[in-house]
């Protein structure tokens, strides 16, 4: 990276419209670039998915950057601000200048967004990362890496969509009435119209099935998804997932992470949720009382909105602790998220 591009990201302050660059493309990339479209405190200046990247540095115009990625299968088409590369993420980091990135990508293989981070320890940017990671091992490998982050100079905020993200928080905030936590108890409805916005994301459910693992979800083409979901009736229920809220509510200091299930049902063929999203906190108070709290959120409100809204309420919140000099690994039981205007 050039020392103008250093001196660029270091340059930014509150009082400037945040620099979000958005990695990955599919339909939690696309929700994120709308999302930030009614943002004044965040501009959207950079995104890149598998065979291109784009950036303006005043900003990108997400139904013309949407438009071009259904027409033309990639970003790098957009006309002016896109290149296509084979080598997407390193050459945007080397040439945008950007405060904070929302990664929007699959965790397929399990071992990717820990890559991806690497990629940006050894780019030598300095900024602030965010992910909405679902897999506990994800989160242990990142962990692994915490040192090397704190020395690159990058603020990287784990677990920050929806579960984990939103509901693990309101766990942790829950938590305060309780002298000891009994269970955490998450349970998640999705509906989505068109599975084939969410391909990954789908997939990733799909690893959590009893008979499947996260290498098998891969593998599946999107012909082996469909008959999967034909015999379902496009309904995946999920039981006992392997989620980092359990990890994140243990670094936390609220409950052994065996204290935390979460499970939920996926509807692809139907907007409307299946079931309530909520979060059942239990635990036994000073005076001896076992009582459970609830949190739930209202079913108007999106898989796309409950993910990225969070993460760009955590983004800013890291953007904070980075000009403070804060670097490292944090997660969303940790960090109270800015909410972003």
């Amino acid at each position: 990276m050039s020392e103008t591009h250093k001196a660029n990201l270091m340059d930014s302050t509150l009082n400037k419209p945040i620099r979000v660059g958005i990695l990955g493309f599919g339909g939690l990339g696309q929700a994120a670039a709308r999302v930030l479209a009614g943002k004044q405190e965040m501009i959207w200046v950079a995104a890149a998915d598998k065979q291109g990247w784009a950036y303006n540095g005043t900003g990108l115009d997400p139904d013309r950057a949407i438009a071009t990625y259904h027409n033309q299968g990639s970003l790098g088409y957009l006309e002016p601000a896109g290149t296509l590369s084979n080598n997407t993420i390193a050459d945007l980091i080397e040439n945008a200048a950007v405060d904070g990135y929302f990664l929007a990508l699959p965790n397929l293989p399990n071992t990717f967004m820990a890559s991806v981070a690497r990629q940006f320890i050894q780019s030598g940017w300095r900024g602030v990362l965010v992910d909405a990671l679902k897999r506990t091992s994800a989160v242990e490998q990142l962990l692994a890496m915490k040192d090397e982050l704190q020395e690159a100079g990058i603020t990287y905020m784990a677990g920050c969509g929806a579960t984990p993200g939103l509901l693990t928080a309101a766990a942790a905030i829950a938590a305060q009435s309780y002298a000891e936590i009994h269970s955490v108890k998450i349970t998640f409805g999705v509906g989505i119209a068109n599975w084939e916005a969410y391909r990954a994301t789908i997939r990733e459910d799909i690893a959590h099935l009893p008979g499947y693992d996260v290498e098998q979800a891969r593998q599946m083409s999107d012909a082996d998804v469909e008959a999967l979901l034909d015999q379902t009736n496009g309904i995946l229920t999920l039981e006992n997932m392997e989620h980092a809220d359990d990890i994140m509510l243990e670094l936390a200091g609220i409950c052994s992470r065996d204290r935390v299930t979460v499970g939920g049902v996926v509807d692809t063929r139907n907007p409307k949720k299946p079931l309530s999203t909520n979060v059942q906190i239990t635990g036994r108070t000073f005076e001896g009382k076992t009582s459970t709290h609830t949190f739930t959120l209202g079913d108007e409100t999106s898989m796309a909105a409950n993910v990225c809204g969070p993460a760009f309420g955590y983004l800013k919140a890291g953007i904070s602790l980075h000009q403070r000099g804060l670097c490292g690994l944090l997660t969303a039981a940790e960090v109270m998220p800015h909410f972003v205007r």
